[in-house]
């Protein structure tokens, strides 16, 4: 017998001081979740080092699910912070990141699921007609300008980085959790900059969403940040220790080596030559005894070296 129920699906839920809207967002996400079957769908939430009762308040409003985790940050990192900590411990094959209060109308993750069968990340898309219309006209023309800079700076066609809700198969989000920097809001433009280098296809998902009111987000602090972190973008050089491995390595070898040295949320890029095990910046030293239990050699990786790899979470 399995050590866990088989779960497929997970949905994992950054949080900064939302203890007032988690509780809302669940009715908005409860029968989507009975859709996908409870015991095949986990609920993560990350409490990104809340002061207002988050941690609580998750455990209160998901508490009574089969397959929930709670982990809290020991202070605010950023939403990018909280996202990749839960993509790391993720176990569904495909994985929901989305905002606490559900404002992508969870109606539409079936969808992304879909998605999930024909590309690596498929992203809600609230655009219509081009963009996303707000229901401000300045913050709409906001909105547009800010699209041109992204497309400027990290030279995507994404229309909608700045969805609250997106899908990514297990090995690619691992892959991107593992190599990005940026823990704030600019770490979803860097999400897709990342993926374009890694030859990674997107399939955007058109979504309807709910302006709901008492976001976190400080929009002029914000605006100053994701400007200097996308200007850096391009000259950023991205390495990761990685452990080179024969090709066709035993996946579950790796894994439990990777256990024995309590590494988690590690991704195996395959290749024809050879095969890559992908650590996180701070793992080189856990590295060292996976590298010498399976004969691998640890080295530093540069982020072309990762491109149009079969990606296999370990």
């Amino acid at each position: 017998m399995s050590e866990h129920p088989e779960v497929t699906t997970s949905i994992v839920i950054p949080a900064f001081n939302e203890s007032q809207r988690l509780a809302s967002g669940y009715e908005r996400l409860r029968p989507v979740l009975e859709q996908l079957g409870v015991d095949a769908t986990e609920v993560i939430v990350v409490d990104d080092g809340s002061n207002d009762g988050t941690l609580r308040a998750a455990h209160d409003v998901y508490g009574h699910l089969p397959e929930r985790l709670f982990v809290q940050q020991p202070r605010n990192l950023g939403k990018g912070a909280a996202v990749r900590l839960g993509i790391a411990l993720a176990r569904g094959e495909k994985v929901i990141a989305a905002d606490a209060d559900m404002a992508i109308r969870p109606a539409y993750f079936p969808d992304i699921l879909e998605a999930l069968s024909r590309a690596p990340l498929a992203p809600g898309s609230r655009t219509s007609e081009g963009r996303i219309n707000y229901e401000s006209i300045l913050r709409t023309a906001a909105g547009g300008i800010f699209n041109g800079l992204v497309r400027h700076y990290a030279g995507t066609n994404i229309r909608d980085t700045q969805c609250g809700c997106k899908g990514f198969r297990l090995g690619p989000a691992r892959l991107l959790a593992l190599v990005g920097l940026i823990d704030r809001f600019a770490y979803d433009v860097e999400l897709f900059f990342l993926a374009d280098q890694l030859g990674l296809a997107v399939e955007p998902v058109t979504v309807e969403w709910d302006d709901i009111a008492g976001s976190s987000v400080k929009v002029s602090r914000s605006s100053f940040n994701v400007l200097s972190d996308l200007r850096h973008l391009s000259r950023t050089r991205y390495q990761n220790p990685v452990i080179e491995l024969p090709p066709g390595v035993d996946a579950q070898k790796v894994r439990d080596a990777s256990r024995q040295a309590r590494l988690q949320g590690l991704v195996l890029a395959r290749g024809h030559d050879l095969d890559m095990l992908v650590l996180a910046r701070d793992g080189a030293l856990g590295g060292l005894s996976v590298a010498t239990a399976l004969g691998g050699h640890l080295r530093t990786a540069e982020l072309h070296e990762l491109r149009e790899r079969t990606l296999e979470a370990v």
